[in-house]
């Protein structure tokens, strides 16, 4: 299976930036793509981003378009949010996952890592 670790959360004002990473480790040929999704306290976890293990196709939810950038680094085993013009409302857990098929399931869910956008 894949084991996946999210990093690079913290602390940011209203129109900073952050870049979150994911770790993937274990069974890493057998990824698809890789996804990264968030969830506020008392809300349902919401889709973010998309990146093929390939890097040859992204998908991004449409409030995220423009602001934040999916890539990866197959040396590193390791995907990038990049996240710019941080809002309040970006304010969640971020999470990564591993889609192992072109339309499976998202396993290997990690930690995730805490985002906090000031006003």
């Amino acid at each position: 299976q894949v084991q996946l670790v999210e990093s690079g959360g913290g602390l940011v004002q209203a129109g900073g930036s952050l870049r979150l990473a994911c770790a993937a480790s274990g069974r890493t040929d057998s990824i698809y793509a890789m996804g990264w999704f968030r969830q506020a306290p008392g809300k349902e976890r919401e889709f973010v981003a998309r990146i093929t293990w390939s890097g040859t196709r992204t998908y991004y939810a449409d409030s995220m378009k423009g602001r934040f950038t999916i890539s990866r680094d197959n040396a590193k085993n390791t995907v990038y949010l990049q996240m710019n013009s941080l809002k309040p409302e970006d304010t969640a857990v971020y999470y990564c996952a591993a889609q192992l098929g072109v339309s499976g399931t998202y396993v290997g869910w990690g930690q995730g890592t805490q985002v906090t956008v000031s006003s």
